[in-house]
């Protein structure tokens, strides 16, 4: 995480604020040597959960398909 003075952020604000939209790294506000903010990049929050990975995760076998060996139950 880096941190930066609080009058070098003032001076830079908007070239920081766009170094962390595209990196994601979180920057520290200094104001005497003491942390006063964090800079964050915006995460917009999915409206629900549910499908939230819909696409990103494959699978190669038949889920459905019985297997051809008896289950620890079936003994």
């Amino acid at each position: 995480m880096q941190t930066i003075n609080a009058s070098v952020f003032k001076a830079k604000c908007l070239k920081l604020m766009e170094e962390v939209n595209e990196s994601g790294e979180e920057i520290v506000i200094l104001k005497n040597g003491k942390p006063i903010s964090k800079l964050v990049p915006y995460k917009s929050r999915p409206r629900s959960l549910f499908g939230l990975h819909k696409g990103s995760v494959r699978s190669r076998d038949d889920l459905i398909e019985p297997l051809d060996m008896p289950w620890e139950v079936e003994r």
